[in-house]
């Protein structure tokens, strides 16, 4: 579905990504792993057409992506939930969904709103309330939620699990699940390495630009260097 080729990016003479390559297939969970300022953020933002790569090449389902404009994304059918939320603050939570529909001229867009109301029954409880005073659980529902009213099958999620309560956490990663089952592919990206091991099926760990390891994720799991590094496990 997704296959990325030597793939450099920079910002100005800073070397962000250095020639990083790999593919996601079709109804996959796969992780991307790393610490702060490995690269993980810049990759996303290059799939979602916000950053321009150097060189190298995107690929979604054979068509090549560089030099599309990020709403043409969005209508090839990629959305991107970005690290932080960054919903809107002042608009309610039925406003931000239909923000994420504004590309879409069809008439099931409050059909799909129903249907992201099954996920996240919190959010329909909360319908018309300002989106800036949610929890930030709850505002994470709602990024995630806005992506999928543009009918994604791939799905980029920056650090869903950021600044959130472990029950929440838990809560989030089952909803990523439950979407994947529902029919869309995932690129997660996580600093709980090992919750995105949990649920993904394959990942790559990126350092600093490079990516030096990729596997099964049970094998990821279970890498000493990997356990060390991301699990918190000493030596």
């Amino acid at each position: 579905m997704l296959e990325v080729s030597d793939l450099h990016v920079y910002y100005g003479e800073i070397h962000a990504l250095k020639g990083i390559s790999f593919r996601v297939g079709q109804g996959e969970i796969v992780t991307l792993l790393g610490n702060n300022g490995a690269g993980k953020t810049t990759t996303l933002r290059t799939l979602s057409g916000l950053l321009a790569p150097r060189r190298g090449d995107v690929r979604f389902e054979g068509g090549s992506l560089l030099g599309v404009p990020a709403h043409d994304i969005v209508l090839r059918g990629i959305t991107h939930v970005p690290e932080g939320r960054r919903i809107f603050n002042r608009l309610s939570v039925v406003d931000n969904l239909e923000m994420g529909a504004y590309t879409r001229g069809d008439s099931a867009v409050v059909e799909d709103m129903e249907h992201v109301f099954s996920i996240f029954p919190r959010l329909k409880e909360r319908r018309n309330q300002v989106a800036g005073t949610l929890s930030g659980g709850e505002q994470q529902m709602l990024a995630i939620g806005r992506a999928l009213m543009a009918r994604p099958r791939l799905l980029l999620l920056d650090e869903p699990s950021m600044g959130l309560a472990p029950v929440l956490v838990e809560q989030i990663f089952e909803t990523v699940l439950t979407i994947n089952r529902q029919g869309v592919t995932i690129l997660l990206v996580e600093q709980n390495a090992a919750m995105a091991l949990s649920i993904a099926g394959r990942g790559y760990v990126l350092e600093t630009g490079r990516l030096p390891l990729e596997g099964p994720a049970r094998e990821l799991a279970d890498n000493p260097e990997v356990r060390r590094a991301y699990l918190g496990e000493a030596e």
